[in-house]
């Protein structure tokens, strides 16, 4: 596990493979609970070829020195991402 909020990955190595790749994060959080967003894509096994784009928001809790995964959220597509954004510019617009 990672000792510091910049080693934290959701990269996944599985049979040589490495079936989660990720291709970007941003820290949106840091302390004894960080809060990562990732960019990735997942091995698609069946045509030997990685998957569109996907993302993810982790939550992690500094215990004894290492960063844990306590909760996520997975995006499930660019539609739902785009709403997020939507939702979130309009509320901060009003602010």
């Amino acid at each position: 596990m990672a000792e510091t909020v910049n080693e934290l990955t959701i990269d996944y190595t599985e049979d040589g493979i490495k079936v989660v790749k990720e291709l970007d994060k941003v820290v949106l959080s840091k302390g004894a609970w960080a809060t990562v967003i990732y960019r990735y894509q997942e091995w698609n096994r069946a045509k030997e070829e990685y998957g569109p784009d996907r993302y993810t928001i982790r939550r992690y809790q500094k215990r004894n020195g290492e960063y844990q995964q306590r909760s996520k959220f997975n995006i499930s597509s660019k539609e739902q991402a785009r709403n997020i954004v939507e939702a979130l510019q309009k509320w901060i617009k009003e602010e």
